[in-house]
């Protein structure tokens, strides 16, 4: 008997070939700017437990790194802190200027008012962070120089609100000075009735707290403001 013949397809078939497998290439880390990331995460931990949850080994297991990696942006706990006061500090400055831009023009009294009420808004809902840039027991204020610089330009800011308020004729005192301390301890003050839990006794439910604080700062400008 005469053996079939293979045809030319069933030669041209090619055996499978198999697979060589190759050692994995690691991916090179790319976190973008990890530093920002750091600070984010430590802004985080703030918001959660206060200052004391903040770590610097905390912060990069937050960030998806080793414990090791922050070291090259942060060599210490007391330079992350003093990062994140600055972002805090960037922040509250940020929502000064938006209530600003949004203040009435040819009124000074009411831009003051409204420097005020953003500083009040900000501190109340962002309180630990209020308190990071406000407590000097938290890091050296002295030696954080974007923070001091920011902080002699709001200063700066509410003394030439007051003086063209003054100039308006729409405050009762000439006592500029005297004006924006009372002015400055109106606000940290509220600020910190909040931070400190004393709302609660004086009858000020949580959802109440805001708009005592325009009520009370009100209270405060029509008392600087010149009658009539």
């Amino acid at each position: 008997m005469r053996r079939p013949t293979k045809s030319p397809a069933a030669k041209s078939v090619a055996r499978p070939r198999r697979r060589v497998s190759r050692p994995a290439v690691p991916k090179p880390y790319h976190h973008g700017d990890l530093r920002r990331v750091l600070i984010d995460a430590a802004l985080q931990l703030v918001a959660e437990g206060g200052m004391d949850a903040v770590s610097v080994r905390e912060a990069a297991r937050r960030a998806g790194v080793s414990p090791g990696a922050p070291f090259r942006h942060f060599p210490s706990r007391d330079a992350l802190i003093q990062a994140v006061a600055e972002e805090a500090q960037r922040r509250f400055r940020a929502e000064i200027e938006t209530a600003l831009a949004a203040a009435p023009p040819g009124d000074p009294l009411g831009r003051f008012r409204c420097l005020g009420l953003a500083y009040l808004r900000w501190a109340m809902r962002n309180p630990t962070h209020f308190e990071v840039i406000s407590s000097r027991r938290l890091f050296d204020h002295d030696h954080a120089a974007a923070i001091s610089s920011d902080n002699a330009e709001l200063i700066a800011l509410a003394e030439r609100t007051l003086a063209d308020a003054f100039a308006a004729g729409q405050l009762r005192s000439a006592d500029l000075k005297q004006v924006q301390i009372a002015g400055r301890a109106l606000v940290y003050g509220f600020a910190r009735m909040n931070i400190d839990g004393h709302f609660p006794r004086w009858g000020v439910g949580a959802g109440e707290a805001e708009r005592t604080a325009e009520a009370v700062l009100d209270l405060f400008i029509a008392g600087i403001a010149r009658r009539g």
